[in-house]
């Protein structure tokens, strides 16, 4: 059984939305219900995230961002993405989440780890809040792992929603390679198949829209296919996931018809690189919670990632 953290704090629920906001502090508490109803609980090594300092952020946010992020008021940052009393506060542990996962898998404490946080981060630009996104938690896990000395970061990001931020932070970047899987045309209108990076980022980019009603058989190929080779080739030193759980077919917020096996082989795919990689270390994994708004299948489907982790 492999040595898996789960990094999680009530910190999180204190980022607190509007009513009816899709992005709310249930959908945490409804996936520390289940995995503390299942029989893996106890297998989890249980880890408190820490915060993450300014100059952690800044390693990928502008300053003015954050400064104007630090002088906001309760209110909407973006059209979508509300800030409350306790929202930055929670923002900063997320990314710090992150930043604790890649401590423990450098120290060996932990060999993955899922790190159950809101609010989100993919949408999140260098300059701007954007799509319930503050800071983006796993770009800055990014740059925070180079410093601990992990050299080539591949990221892997299956929400349903590209992720526009994480893909333009690394854009000009040949250590950091982004693979995204996103229902296109949609929402926020980036990841097309001609957006391969830029300069001497270019072909460290990798996007596979999916039409609408694209399902397990699609994301099959693209997770235990296409996703395998290119991560042969890359190389990386630790593989860290956007995980969003909005392709489920149960999901209100778009239309891909993934199921629970389909998860399942998602999981299973990108777990498989660490083989096609190396044959003899194990790769580290880091997992961050991103969408995912249907409180049953959402919960359902990082329980289901816990245990494919585990083996």
């Amino acid at each position: 059984m492999k040595k898996v953290g789960f990094i999680y704090d009530d910190i999180f629920l204190r980022h607190e939305a509007p009513q009816w906001h899709p992005e709310r502090k249930e959908r945490l508490v409804s996936v520390v219900n289940k995995l503390k109803a299942s029989d893996i609980w106890n297998n989890l090594i249980h880890i408190k995230p820490i915060r993450a300092e300014y100059a952690d952020i800044e390693a990928v946010h502008t300053h003015e961002y954050i400064e104007q992020i630090k002088a906001a008021k309760p209110g909407y940052a973006d059209p979508d993405t509300y800030i409350s009393e306790g929202s930055i506060e929670a923002a900063l542990y997320a990314a710090g989440a992150v930043i604790e996962a890649i401590n423990r898998c450098k120290s060996k404490e932990i060999e993955r780890a899922f790190c159950a946080v809101r609010p989100p981060g993919h949408h999140a630009e260098a300059d701007r809040a954007m799509g319930f996104c503050i800071f983006n938690n796993v770009a800055i896990g990014a740059r925070y792992a180079q410093k601990a000395g992990y050299r080539k970061i591949l990221i892997i990001d299956f929400d349903v929603h590209h992720g526009n931020g994480t893909q333009h932070i690394f854009d000009e970047d040949d250590t950091v390679f982004y693979f995204s899987t996103h229902q296109y045309p949609h929402y926020p209108g980036t990841g097309n198949t001609s957006e391969t990076g830029k300069g001497k980022g270019k072909g460290f980019t990798y996007n596979i829209p999916m039409i609408s009603g694209s399902g397990n058989k699609e994301y099959f190929s693209a997770y235990n296919e296409v996703l395998p080779y290119l991560a042969k080739k890359f190389r990386p030193d630790l593989i860290l996931v956007s995980a969003g759980y909005d392709l489920h077919f149960s999901d209100p917020l778009a239309g891909i018809n993934v199921s629970d096996e389909g998860i399942r082989s998602i999981v299973k795919g990108i777990i498989s690189c660490s083989s096609h990689v190396t044959h003899h270390l194990s790769l580290p994994f880091i997992f961050a919670l991103e969408g995912g708004y249907d409180l049953e299948a959402l919960s359902e489907s990082v329980l289901i990632t816990i245990k494919e982790m585990l083996t």
